[in-house]
């Protein structure tokens, strides 16, 4: 394994220089997700790990999950920026707009300022990610709404983004992998 670092302060393993372990995790991460994005360049590093982290980052992708992208990326701003993990946030940012999301809303969501949404979806992904993120109690009245306007299924691919991006984001902040970083071409 090279001691340069190649994406923020972790060093990438080369391919032809991983255990047979990480190979197959590696692999693993490649079919499911096709590409090693942000933070599964660094969890190939754990065999175990890459093998069941790809299929799951994987239902988190467009078509393969309850919620618009705009309400992903509304639950994804508020957890990354959480965490204060600039490679996340950052790109995300970027896609939240992408796909819609009007740019002082993105900004609000991102420096923790109260902001809101028309429709009562967005509203009620918004308001789940800001409780949870926060570690507050959730109130019976959010939690009847979310189950009026998203169902279990909505809820629970709320509340799995959110930890699975928790696990994204603090990944790259321990690794203090920046904005736009790219790594080793692969």
């Amino acid at each position: 394994m090279s001691e340069t670092p190649t994406f923020g302060r972790y060093a990438e393993i080369p391919y032809d220089k991983m255990t047979p372990e990480q190979q197959a995790g590696y692999n693993a991460m490649i079919e499911a997700r096709g590409r090693l994005p942000g933070p599964t360049k660094i969890w190939v590093h754990n065999p175990k790990l890459a093998k069941v982290a790809g299929p799951f980052g994987a239902h988190f992708q467009p078509g393969q999950y309850s919620l618009t992208e705009r309400e992903r990326e509304i639950a994804v701003c508020v957890i990354t920026s959480h965490w204060r993990s600039a490679y996340p946030t950052s790109a995300h940012e970027r896609h939240a707009k992408e796909v819609g999301l009007p740019a002082a809303k993105v900004e609000a969501i991102l420096c923790g300022m109260p902001t809101a949404f028309d429709d009562t979806r967005e509203q009620v992904v918004y308001e789940m990610a800001m409780v949870l993120s926060n570690a507050r109690w959730v109130p019976r009245g959010l939690h009847d709404r979310a189950v009026k306007a998203l169902g279990h299924v909505g809820i629970t691919d709320v509340v799995t983004l959110m930890g699975h991006y928790t696990s994204v984001a603090m990944t790259l902040a321990f690794y203090d992998v920046p904005d736009g970083a790219t790594g080793m071409a692969r």
